[in-house]
């Protein structure tokens, strides 16, 4: 008998399914004799429990899984037989008025939509690139050295100065009645460093180890502390000890420190220009790849499945309510986020998921075995022990297919940048890292 589907609306479907009223009892029934074999009773040996037993206790169970199980077996042939490509999980309901002997359901579903691909000779799309210049290595050498300064306290003669590390007790008051985050001791921190607001580490330099001193602090509009944004509070600081950054020496003994096979000052430099290099590369390739899909989206019409959109939130919501929990927050499962945070960004990741995929389809652009290789073992090249790394992508499927969804990604980015409309654009380095 064909299969008739009903349209309700864009993407909207219904199909009906009969079941055989004796299909489902003799199952139910095949069942709970199965069952009766393991289950145990009080009174009775196992395997020896009174059927009238048995059904009365795990019957309503057991019907209940029968009937979830045929009518999923039902709608998964007459989808098949119907040929529509059924997005997420349809909506199952009794209808009444069923012939004699059967049982009658009504599937609601929706279907993928048809993806219309636009013009692409028509899509602009801005194409970066950046140089790793002689600057940038000079700034990432300069992080190295500050990751193995040293320090040393200062004369008592001697004020605390911009790149010194000072330890202090403060605390502030406003109008006289200390604030929460207000008050701490031993604290340390660098001066000049931008961690406390300027008018808080202006009074302490030229400030003494030993010495005290109160200063009024505003504290800005927009300041994250909303309880005391835009208030003025009187701060009381005692300057504990102060203490001067030593940066080792750009040489060979540091290159060696850091492990560099070539352990020169060239061969570090080298080596620095070679991991930027692989990081610009990783990072152009990301913000090209952004402006792609969004110029590729923008040429592409479609209808968005409603159940996608609803599942593509509820996992959003999922990893908000993780990502709490891993922030140790009390009970972050039970945490109240309301959906509609996520909907414009749930839309927006099925909309290119769709529209992907259909120009994946059509041109071919899945992603090949050797490309795959070459991405991990890309990857692997940052890394001290690259053959561990390799083994460790190789070894799990979810990895892998991780990996396989980022070739694909780079395959349509290429595909898309030989038909648009491309202006090309030089970022600075410290542009990019931002």
């Amino acid at each position: 008998m064909a299969v008739t589907v009903e349209t309700l609306e864009k993407l909207e479907r219904r199909i009906t399914l009969l079941l055989s009223a004796d299909t489902i009892r003799i199952e139910i029934e095949s069942r709970l004799r199965r069952l009766a074999r393991t289950v145990k009773a009080d009174g009775f040996r196992p395997g020896k429990v009174p059927m009238s037993v048995v059904a009365q206790r795990y019957g309503s169970s057991v019907q209940y899984e029968v009937m979830n199980d045929k009518v999923g077996e039902a709608f998964n042939k007459a989808a098949n037989e119907a040929q529509v490509r059924v997005a997420g999980m349809p909506r199952i309901a009794e209808r009444e008025g069923a012939p004699e002997g059967e049982i009658a359901f009504d599937a609601t579903f929706e279907i993928y939509p048809e993806v219309k691909l636009g013009d692409l000779s028509a899509a602009e799309v801005e194409r970066v690139s950046t140089e790793v210049t002689e600057a940038a290595i000079d700034k990432t050498l300069g992080i190295l050295r500050k990751q193995r300064r040293t320090f040393a306290q200062r004369a008592a003669a001697e004020g605390a100065a911009d790149e010194d590390r000072v330890t202090i007790d403060f605390e502030g008051k406003i109008d006289g009645v200390p604030f929460d985050g207000g008050k701490a001791e031993a604290f340390q921190f660098m001066l000049g460093e931008g961690r406390m607001l300027e008018a808080f580490e202006k009074a302490l330099r030229g400030m003494k180890s030993g010495e005290s001193k109160t200063f009024p602090l505003q504290f800005p509009e927009d300041y994250q502390g909303k309880d005391v944004a835009g208030k003025e509070a009187d701060f009381m600081v005692t300057l504990k000890k102060v203490e001067a950054q030593h940066l080792p020496e750009v040489n060979e003994a540091f290159a060696k420190s850091l492990g560099i096979n070539d352990a020169t000052v060239e061969g570090l430099r080298a080596d620095i220009k070679k991991n930027l290099e692989r990081e610009v590369k990783f990072r152009v390739i990301a913000r090209n790849k952004a402006a792609v899909m969004d110029a590729l989206v923008a040429t592409a019409e479609l209808d968005l499945p409603k159940a996608l959109v609803q599942n593509e939130i509820d996992r959003l919501v999922a990893n908000a309510r993780a990502e709490l929990k891993q922030r140790g927050i009390k009970d972050a499962d039970k945490a109240p986020i309301p959906a509609e945070l996520f909907q414009a960004q749930a839309e927006k990741r099925v909309r290119l998921g769709l529209v992907v995929a259909e120009l994946v389809r059509s041109n071919q652009l899945q992603a090949k075995a050797e490309q795959i290789t070459a991405h991990i073992e890309e990857m692997a090249q940052s890394y001290e022990k690259p053959e561990e790394v390799k083994r460790w992508y190789f070894g799990d499927q979810q990895r892998m297919a991780e990996v396989e969804a980022v070739v694909i990604e780079n395959n349509v980015t290429d595909f898309v940048l030989g038909k648009a409309k491309v202006s090309d654009k030089s970022l600075a380095f410290d542009e990019l890292m931002v």
